[in-house]
């Protein structure tokens, strides 16, 4: 009879914790496919499905630890900048270059926690990854002050082992480095790898916060550091969608930016916030993280550095992407490996090729992971019937993350085109106002189409039944992967 009192009790608490659990989803303030689809994994997997919420599924966007944070950073920043820094950072100087018609685009990205547009820039489009190893190796070299790295992913690789050591080496020579990694994507390193770096000199911080509670393991598990940002004596800077590895010096195609000129202090900024945050200290003058930039001939480049990230009220990169598709008019392209799109993206891109414009979309045929080519799948069927060309990559893996529309707006960058990018993660996008680098972003754009294949409406409706199971399937759980 107790046996079956406590059997009762406990099912009975159970079931108060499951339909608390769906409660406290349907009261957050956030998209509604992403409430049905944790509503429906608390539902299928009771007990796995809460845990999974707990770790993954909070949004503490706003909460008590990114504000603490981001004000911690800004009083540290605004007592050292001086008025020239603040200026080049936050300044509208550069704003009136850009063409009238993007400039509330401009405008909505440094709303948040974004820098302003600067001018006098060099920007070189990297699409080669063995480039992107040449050109980073030899001006880590060349460094005198200080190299600044902050990578998603930073493996074990030849290549990775090369780059490693080069920073210890300039740390033994007297050079400050400064190195974040991401440490639940670098997980399968041991801290042995890291410690070596410390003992060489570099002051290594991991994206994580030492002190233990569920709303930080929470932060730790979810929201993740998706950046990859160099910053070599405030002069040059890397950024894009390349980690370091070989998959992306060898293997993958992917396309980053090594930028000199005053964007670069955008990105220094970029990266000394993740740095604080991540309990590192910035010591020195700030003028020499920040120097004046020499005019050279041809650096007229406009462009402008957008972080996005929980500190932030709103999903800064999101709205902005929503932008650019609705105010695109001839033509947008798009390259992503990862497509699942939020609801007012998927909408814009719909509203936009209804209205005529040529918008087209380039995946990778065969994904770097088994459940996202089901999940990038199943968004064609709309996109296609709405007029939306979609290509496949034929190759090893398309990595790249860019965006090129009307012979003027480039955006390159390490956010995909999925709830995590644009909701969750901290991403960094640059977001280049030039008729030359939108030419010459298109030119790769239509250049990468030799390697494609077109998927047609007319091919997709003839797929296998199971291929569509799977889609339907994968397209319930999309707003969470």
């Amino acid at each position: 009879m107790m046996s079956l009192i406590i059997n009762h009790t406990l099912s009975f608490l159970f079931f108060l914790i499951i339909i608390g659990s769906i409660l406290v989803v349907i009261t957050d303030e956030r998209d509604s496919g992403k409430k049905i689809a944790w509503i429906l994994v608390i539902a299928l997997l009771p007990v796995i499905g809460i845990i999974l919420y707990i770790m993954l599924g909070f949004d503490i966007r706003r909460t008590r630890l990114f504000n603490a944070r981001r004000r911690a950073f800004l009083k540290f920043f605004h007592a050292r900048a001086d008025r020239r820094i603040k200026d080049m950072l936050f300044g509208d100087t550069a704003l009136q270059k850009v063409r009238p018609e993007y400039r509330e685009l401009a405008t909505l990205l440094s709303r948040s926690n974004g820098t302003s547009v600067t001018d006098n820039n060099n920007i070189e489009i990297i699409t080669s990854g063995k480039r992107k190893y040449e050109a980073l190796t030899e001006d880590i070299l060349n460094a005198r002050h200080h190299i600044h790295v902050e990578y998603f992913l930073f493996k074990k690789d030849r290549s990775s082992k090369k780059i490693r050591q080069l920073l210890m080496q300039k740390a033994r020579e007297g050079v400050k480095v400064r190195f974040i990694y991401e440490n639940i994507a670098n997980i399968n390193i041991r801290p042995r790898y890291f410690k070596e770096m410390k003992k060489a000199g570099v002051d290594v911080v991991s994206f994580t916060d030492p002190k233990f509670s569920i709303l930080r393991l929470s932060a730790m598990l979810n929201y993740r550091d998706h950046r990859k940002i160099v910053v070599i004596d405030g002069r040059i800077g890397y950024t894009g969608g390349m980690n370091i590895s070989e998959d992306y010096f060898i293997r993958w195609r992917d396309t980053h930016i090594r930028i000199t000129g005053n964007a670069v202090s955008s990105l220094q900024y970029s990266f000394m916030t993740s740095f604080i945050n991540s309990g590192g200290k910035i010591d020195g003058e700030f003028r020499e993280y920040f120097p004046e930039q020499p005019v050279r001939p041809g650096n007229d480049i406009l462009m402008q550095i957008a972080p996005d990230e929980p500190d932030d009220k709103w999903p800064i990169l999101q709205m902005a992407t929503v932008w650019a598709v609705e105010h695109a008019r001839d033509y947008i392209y798009i390259q992503t490996p990862y497509f699942v799109p939020p609801e007012p993206l998927l909408l814009a891109l719909k509203s936009a090729a209804l209205k005529g414009t040529d918008v087209r979309l380039m995946l990778p045929q065969k994904p770097d992971s088994i459940y996202m080519g089901p999940a990038n799948r199943s968004y064609y069927k709309e996109c296609l019937e709405a007029g939306i060309r979609i290509y496949e990559w034929t190759g090893t893996f398309i990595h790249s993350k860019t965006i090129v529309s009307d012979d003027y707006l480039s955006v390159i960058g390490s956010a995909n085109m999925d709830f995590r990018s644009l909701e969750i993660n901290y991403e960094v996008n640059s977001y280049i106002y030039s008729k030359d680098i939108a030419l010459a972003n298109k030119a790769i754009f239509e250049r990468d189409l030799g390697q494609c294949r077109e998927i047609t409406l007319h091919r997709w409706k003839q797929r296998p039944w199971y291929s569509r199971l799977g889609q339907h399937v994968m397209q319930l759980f999309s707003p969470i992967l």
